[in-house]
This record gives structure tokens, C-alpha cells and sequence, in this order.
């Protein structure tokens, strides 16, 4: 319904969602499962029949988008260790493979993917969730946030902003859930009775994946970040942007996590 606009870039494909559930049930208000928890066998998987991901981490669980495309790819990659189903009319009715065989399959890639450079602001980040009946409270600072903060000045030489003062806000409403990802200065500027969040209310460090933009098309992004923090146990949100992929670590494991990328970096050379 939006009008044409040359300020605004469409990707060309179409994405379906895919959301992970333990036991065949997901219970709202706590993650469900954690990127980490799926690298070994979404993530990667997905990755090395050449399918790419866009992931979207929330407060309450994590979504991974395909392109329609490659539904048929990524139904016979995960119809081995997961029960796929598809929602028809609001009810959940199976999928087998036979169901979107409509080509043959891509053969794996012959190279490994390239590991992209990452890049970790100073920036500590909150994530966060409010009721939605207490939504209207905070929506006048809400817009402001997000329609006219200033943000660091865009380096023209380098292409990139000064990562010591990264400027990253991210809010979703999905199914009715609100989850919003913002820098703990940002958070000040809110009321802190309506802002909810984990009981430890820990603060997160952030890991932006890519110098450049990295567009669609590449395969292997969200897996160079995912499988060396989920073989570390360390848990990480995500969060694929139009440019950008972003991962949230707990912020007394940014160390730990700096290194282990570099040397998977390291060893890759």
C-alpha cells in the first residue's frame, strides 16, 4: 500500500518466516530458543545448501526468514531433525518434502563462505519489552527516538559512521509482542516503570557483521557469527538489518567473543 518512492529500496524477494518451537509449543514471554541454540541445526545447515537467512531476534523468541524461493531447499535441509509445518487458515497442517519438490536441488557450494570483518562499538545496548496497553504512554518519545535523534555523522571518506558512538534502534510488533533494542542513554530517556526486561536486567554489547553493505544473495552470514558463540555456549541476540547484521552479546562476554571471531578469522587466511 505504500506509494512508489525513489527514496525507498525494495529487495526483490519475497521472505517466509520460520519460527523454531521446542516440543511443538512456544510460550509467550520468554525466549524459546536463542540464535545460538539453532546454529547447529537451522543455521548451518541452511547455510550449506546455500540458502540465505535473514534473522530477527525478539523479546519473546527468534524468527528466521527465507526467501519463497527456496522453501523447497529448506524443507528437504530440516525435514531430517524437525517436524515442518506450514499454517493454513490458522491451523498448523504438516509439510513433507513431496509437498514442494518443484526442481531439482542446489548442489552445495564448491568455496566456504566469506567471513565478513566485525566491528564492536562501545555502545552497551538494553532489550526490552512493554505491554501494549502501555504503549500509547511512550509513543510520542517513540517516534521522536526514531524519526528525529540525531545520529553520528556519516564518515563520506570511509563509509561508515563512528563506531565508538553507533546509533541503533530496532523495534517490532509481532503477533501482538513488542521488542525493542536501544542504547542504555537512549533507555534514560523513557519511563522506567513501563519498560520491561529480563530479570537480571543485564546490558548488552553489540557485534556488527560487514564493512559494507552485504545485500541478500550471500549465504553463511548469520553461521560466521552463530557456531563459534553456540560451540562458546555463549548466548546472542541477532538481528538482520536492510545493510547490516548485528549480534548482542551479555556484556561481560564482549571479550571472549571479539577473540574467538578473530581467530576464526585468523585461521581462515
Amino acid at each position: 500500500e505504500l506509494p512508489p518512492s525513489e527514496f525507498m529500496q525494495v529487495a526483490d524477494s519475497t521472505w517466509l518466516v520460520l519460527s523454531v518451537v521446542s516440543n511443538g509449543r512456544e510460550a509467550p514471554g520468554c525466549q524459546a530458543t536463542g540464535v545460538t541454540k539453532i546454529a547447529r541445526s537451522v543455521i548451518a545447515p541452511l547455510a550449506e545448501h546455500h540458502v540465505s537467512v535473514l534473522m530477527l531476534s525478539t523479546y519473546q523468541t527468534d524468527f528466521i526468514l527465507v526467501r519463497e524461493r527456496d522453501l523447497p531447499m529448506v524443507i528437504h535441509t530440516l525435514a531430517g531433525e524437525f517436524d515442518i509445518y506450514k499454517e493454513e487458515g490458522g491451523e498448523c497442517v504438516p509439510v513433507t518434502c513431496d509437498d514442494v519438490s518443484n526442481g531439482f536441488l542446489k548442489p552445495k557450494p564448491a568455496a566456504g563462505p566469506t567471513l565478513h570483518p566485525v566491528q564492536s562499538p562501545q555502545t552497551r545496548f538494553c532489550v526490552l519489552t512493554v505491554a501494549p496497553d502501555t504503549l500509547p504512554a511512550i509513543a510520542t518519545m517513540l517516534i521522536d527516538v526514531l524519526f528525529y535523534s540525531h545520529s553520528p555523522p556519516w564518515d563520506a571518506a570511509t563509509g561508515s559512521q563512528d563506531l565508538d558512538s553507533i546509533t541503533f534502534f530496532s523495534f517490532s510488533l509481532i503477533e501482538g509482542y513488542i521488542s525493542i533494542v536501544m542504547d542504555a542513554e537512549t533507555q534514560k530517556r523513557f519511563p522506567s516503570d513501563l519498560l520491561l526486561t529480563s530479570s537480571t536486567g543485564e546490558l548488552w554489547r553489540m557485534v556488527r557483521i560487514g564493512g559494507q553493505p552485504l545485500g541478500f544473495d550471500e549465504c553463511g552470514i548469520v553461521a560466521q557469527i552463530a557456531e563459534p558463540l553456540a560451540a562458546a555456549d555463549i548466548s546472542a541476540y541477532y538481528i538482520s538489518t536492510f545493510n547490516f547484521d548485528h549480534a548482542l552479546v551479555p556484556e561481560e562476554g564482549i571479550a571472549e567473543v571479539i577473540q574467538l571471531l578473530q581467530q576464526r578469522q585468523e585461521s581462515s587466511r
